[in-house]
């Protein structure tokens, strides 16, 4: 299908890419900062009663913390090593959700000993931990959401918890001497369907009715992510995410909502990023075959992850697009002696008819989860390369 770039980048931002990228080595991802500063504050004018929690694992890079830190984000994450990052870059621990519910125990003394006092949890073993290495912390239990397939990235039942079990880690935290702060729940990322979220507020009201008869107050909600980047998939914009939210937060709660926390990563930083790429061959399987296979310096291993099962499709265009250039449906690969490196190769997309090795390809919206996911070693090729676009 054919890409529209101005959909996705402005004329002068794309010229801005160009420049800048025109010498550097592929593959290579460059993120524009403007786009990531302006989407934070539209959130905040959407949702201007929501702490925002950025989590960080959409992309880490150190200028995108720093640049957020500075507008007032808070910091959703999950690892020794994601705090250290942002501690390192002046963050500080009030400031910081361990919003993983799978931790070492030594890990959540590390936490607690930096100062951070906010832990997410979904199960007894957890909870345990945290009692024991982080006393008289929050602590706020993660819900359940079963039906996120209408997601573009679909969460698994790996994270969460029935209500029944949350109730009862909510009274166990208690009882424990934790202070039983808060639900959470996440609808999927790229959620398409809003009203997941009304379905996962639904829940939450009726727990938190549930734990008011054995006279515990939740004093927050953590509505998670999922709000949508633009790829060739159609979303709704913020706007209308956060006006159906809203409307569904006052149905539920009216004027005695608790205290609002949304982690975004992929709504902020998403329409931030280019991947520039390299085509290294283009070729055919047999003499008949319909579709030519586009190879490029860049797979599913180095930065396309997403990609996987073809979940995540990305704007894309190429160095000889333009107007009258004859085109074709493609398959699209990357470069590593695996077969799963094919990021494309159902959904049909179009390239020029006279693509060959040396030109290059621009997958447009790629901040997010690019070069976070992308392989250390794989085949020797290094990680891909983050740029801020200057």
């Amino acid at each position: 299908m054919a890409i529209n770039r101005a959909d996705y980048v402005s004329d002068s931002d794309w010229k801005k890419v160009l420049k800048f990228s025109e010498k550097l080595e592929t593959p290579c991802v460059i993120i524009n900062l403007e786009v990531i500063k302006q989407n934070y504050l539209n959130l905040k004018k959407n949702f201007p009663f929501a702490d925002i929690y950025y989590a960080i694992k959409a992309n880490p890079h150190d200028e995108v913390i720093s640049m957020l830190a500075e507008l007032g984000s808070s910091f959703d994450i999950a690892s020794r090593y994601e705090l250290d990052k942002v501690l390192r870059l002046q963050v500080s621990p009030d400031k910081v959700s361990y919003g993983n519910t799978i931790k070492k125990a030594r890990d959540i003394a590390y936490f607690y000993e930096k100062g951070v006092r906010l832990f997410a949890t979904d199960s007894k073993e957890d909870l345990k931990n945290i009692a024991e290495n982080a006393p008289g912390s929050k602590v706020y239990v993660r819900v359940l959401m079963e039906n996120t397939s209408s997601a573009d990235w679909p969460l698994s039942r790996k994270f969460g918890c029935h209500p029944d079990m949350a109730y009862d880690l909510i009274i166990t935290a208690r009882n424990l001497g934790l202070v039983p702060y808060g639900i959470s729940f996440h609808v999927g990322s790229q959620q398409r369907d809003i009203d997941q979220w009304n379905e996962a507020l639904v829940k939450t009201r009726y727990l938190m009715d549930s734990l008011e008869e054995e006279d515990i107050t939740i004093q927050m909600i953590n509505m998670g992510g999922g709000f949508p980047a633009h790829y060739v998939t159609p979303a709704n914009e913020l706007e209308d995410y956060a006006k159906e939210i809203t409307r569904y937060l006052q149905e539920d709660f009216g004027e005695d909502r608790p205290r609002i926390i949304l982690e975004p990563g992929r709504s902020l930083v998403g329409d931030s990023g280019v991947l520039v790429a390299e085509v290294v061959m283009v070729s055919k399987k047999s003499n008949t075959a319909l579709f030519k296979w586009v190879y490029l310096d860049a797979g599913v291993m180095n930065g396309l992850f997403e990609t996987i099962g073809e979940s995540i499709k990305y704007p894309i265009i190429t160095s000889k697009d333009g107007a009258g250039v004859k085109t074709g449906e493609v398959v699209i690969a990357g470069p590593t002696c695996d077969s799963m490196d094919i990021m494309y190769e159902d959904y049909k997309y179009t390239m020029p008819k006279s693509l060959k090795a040396g030109d290059r390809v621009y997958f447009l919206s790629t901040g997010a989860y690019t070069s976070s996911y992308a392989s250390v070693e794989f085949n020797g090729f290094p990680p891909i390369k983050t740029y801020i676009l200057k």
